[in-house]
């Protein structure tokens, strides 16, 4: 069953972030996933979530979208997105 990283990304210093876009992308291929959405326009529908940077990532399964965040193919990406943006970043499962 397919899964979905959701990623909500306040960028603090878009200069090094553009290495983290290389890495990241990257990192997600060699782990079998995708993105399916990357910093698209937004727009609030309901609620008040003031997105900033929307990312979504799909995985085959949950197993594999949690080993690509702990990989060491992902592991540089991730020491730079946390050195150059806020992130909230949950998992969910397909149905």
């Amino acid at each position: 069953m397919s899964a979905y990283v959701v990623v909500d990304i306040e960028v603090i210093d878009p200069v090094r972030y553009e290495d983290y876009k290389r890495l990241a992308q990257a990192a997600v291929t060699a782990c079998g996933g995708r993105y399916v959405a990357r910093g698209g326009q937004t727009e609030v529908l309901e609620g008040e979530w003031q997105v900033r940077r929307l990312v979504i990532l799909e995985f085959p399964t949950v197993q594999q979208a949690k080993a690509w965040w702990a990989s060491d193919e992902y592991g540089p990406a991730k020491k730079l997105r946390q050195e150059t943006a806020r992130t909230n970043m949950v998992v969910v499962e397909g149905m």
